[in-house]
Parts: structure tokens; sequence; C-alpha cells
């Protein structure tokens, strides 16, 4: 078979229903990587709450973090990294009219950046929920252009939110709503999503894209689905992206679906 480029998603993922890995996952991870293949993860999560699951796989790939807004590789210098950023200007304009927007968190992140404001503490995945004093945003302390800007927003003013994103800076970035329970919509650069990192990647190690794999499960991982050569998408993956990908796993996330995927698919001796 092949060398290919197996391009994971974390959460519903690679990751069961505890957001955690299981043995398996680590060890099938181990032995793709063994036999030659690629695994990188592709992760709409920032780099500060991956590079831990980075290592628990025992990965020397790069990492590709806030839905390919940034490439890198965690714990290393490496001359090809990429972050991609949007004016600070927009989360300011954000900030100033977030009460009648019905904004209740807002944090801006990028590699080696988080900032964040709330009226009050917000139990929001991924996110304090207590912040520390050196990471309040505001004009001062946001110094730099974000990669991303997450906005937890109060359900009935959701769509309304979208709406004015779109309307006021529709030409600079994009803005989509999380799967799931929380009423939180994430802004990210105009035209980067997953398929970015996965190409940039496929590039890198000279990978056609036949030869691209990828798994993933929800709305933002679409792109990355068509994009591969033989996209997959999880048993629990949404009807949408379902109807996207060449295959569907038989087992969900929390039954080591991709584990048992790639043990069959691969080939790989257990």
């Amino acid at each position: 078979m092949n060398r290919k480029l197996i391009a994971i998603d974390l959460d519903g993922t690679t990751l069961n229903n505890q957001a955690r890995l299981s043995q398996k996952t680590i060890d099938t991870i181990g032995r793709a990587s063994k036999a030659g293949h690629i695994v990188s993860i592709v992760t709409g999560r920032p780099n500060r709450i991956s590079q831990c699951i980075y290592d628990q796989l025992h990965l020397e790939t790069p990492m590709i973090n806030f839905n390919g807004g940034l490439g890198h590789l965690p714990h290393r210098y490496w001359s090809k990294e990429y972050q991609h950023t949007f004016s600070r200007d927009i989360v300011f304009e954000i900030l100033r009219n977030r009460s009648s927007l019905g904004v209740e968190m807002i944090a801006a992140e990028g590699k080696n950046l988080f900032l964040a404001q709330q009226d009050h503490p917000v139990a929001v995945g991924f996110f304090p929920t207590n912040l520390k004093s050196t990471e309040i945003l505001n004009t001062r302390t946001l110094t730099t252009n974000p990669t991303s800007l997450t906005i937890a927003v109060r359900q009935d003013r959701q769509r309304a939110l979208i709406q004015y994103i779109n309307d006021q800076f529709g030409e600079f970035v994009d803005v989509a709503p999380w799967g799931g329970p929380n009423s939180v919509v994430e802004i990210g650069v105009k035209g980067i999503q997953k398929a970015v990192g996965v190409d940039f990647l496929a590039h890198h190690y000279g990978i056609e894209r036949e030869n691209v794999l990828a798994f993933g499960d929800e709305h933002n991982d679409n792109e990355m689905i068509e994009y591969a050569g033989w996209g997959v998408a999880m048993a629990n993956a949404t009807d949408h992206l379902k109807g996207l990908a060449n295959d569907v796993t038989p087992e969900t996330n929390d039954e080591d679906g991709l584990a048992d995927y790639l043990t069959t698919y691969l080939k790989l001796a257990e």
C-alpha cells in the first residue's frame, strides 16, 4: 500500500466521549506511523489544549490547529510554520458592541495568544471558567492580530450575531456556529479551513491527494473530507458529513471506530 497522509480530527473522532484517548487508539496510530504512514492531527482546537494529545500519540509530524489557521511542529522551531490572522480591529468592534449583540464571553487566540473577556463565568468547553489577570482581553492587551475568535452568545441572539459579522466583516473572515449544545460561534480568516492545512501537509510530504485519508465527524470537517482521496465520517458524524464521505466507520468514536477502521484499511497487524 502507498504511504498515506492520515489527517485525524480530535473531538468526536480520535477522542472518546470523555475527550480522552483510548489505549487502543494510541497503539493503532503508533502502528500506522511505524508502518511508514504520516499521521497528523487536524483540529479546530487551539494548540494549548491539543499538544498534550499530540504527545500521548507520540507524534513527530506537524499539527494543524484552529481549523487550518495554524500549522506548526509542537515543541520546536520549524521554518515552514504558518499562521493566518485577521485584524484585531474586528475584535475591538465586537467588544464595543458586545452588550447589544448578546455576547457572554469572547476569546481571541493564536499560537502564543489567549485573551478573553466575560461579564460572569461562562461554562464553555475549552475555556477557563475564571480568567487570570493576564488573560483579560481589551484594547491594551490585544497587541497582535488573532488567528481565531470564539464567542459565547445568548441562544436567542446567535443568528443575529452571525448576520452582523457577515455584514460588517464578511470580506475578511468566516463565521460558523459550533456543533453541540453550546451557543458558540467561531471566527477565522476568510477561506481558511481544515482542507487548507491538509493540502499544506500533502505538499510538504509530497503525498498525492489520492493518498490522503481523513477522518471527521462535524461540519468543520466538511472541506477536509471532500479534499481527501478517501474521506471517512465517523458513525456518530453529522448526516451531511456522511453524505460527503467515501465511507463511514462501523463504530463510533466511543467504540474505537477510528482505530478499528485504520487497522482494517491499512492492514495493520495487531
